[in-house]
């Protein structure tokens, strides 16, 4: 009986639909990006800040703005037009770089389950590897990943060369025997 249970479990995973990735490939921030935020002439303003859990930061004279689903190019567009639409500089320079992105979060039959940094191009077979690869009980041909990307939630299967985002949650299930 328990044989049939953990072969239910195990196939479970091929039964999700492939999760996607969005075509545009832009980086957008959300929750825990930290930015490197920079108004020539606005000392008050230039600053490192972290998103906070509502997709928003708060700038010393411009309030709070929600940048969640923002490319840092967008929001260097936004954080001038509050700068002008206030008198305070016609011509504003901004610059918006991303310093650190929000981690991926694995668990599940890995070696080492946790949070981690993410890195630029990675998959989910290097999202594996970072965790110190797959436990001899893994299933190694997918996963189960959870992603929120532009405020849109999805549930699905990712497979080996997959690519991981940040914010991403990967789940290693166990194969049957």
């Amino acid at each position: 009986m328990s044989l049939l249970i953990l072969g239910g479990c195990a196939s479970g995973v091929n039964r999700l639909p492939q999760i996607t990735t969005a075509p545009d490939q832009v980086y957008r921030l959300a929750a825990g990006d930290e930015i490197r935020i920079t108004v020539y002439g606005f000392d008050s303003i230039t600053n490192t800040y972290v998103v906070s859990d509502t997709d928003s930061i708060s700038l010393p004279l411009l309030e709070t703005i929600t940048v969640g689903g923002l490319t840092p190019a967008l929001l260097e567009q936004a954080i001038a037009e509050r700068l002008r639409s206030r008198d305070l500089a016609p011509n504003p320079s901004v610059s918006v770089q991303v310093q650190k992105t929000r981690p991926f979060f694995i668990l599940g039959e890995v070696q080492r389950p946790g949070q981690y940094p993410y890195v630029p191009g990675m998959t989910l077979l290097t999202a594996v590897s970072i965790a110190g690869g797959y436990t001899f009980r893994a299933q190694t041909h997918a996963a189960e990943m959870r992603r929120a990307q532009n405020g849109v939630h999805q549930h699905g299967r990712a497979d080996p060369n997959t690519p991981v985002l940040p914010g991403d949650i990967i789940s290693v299930w166990e194969k049957s025997f």
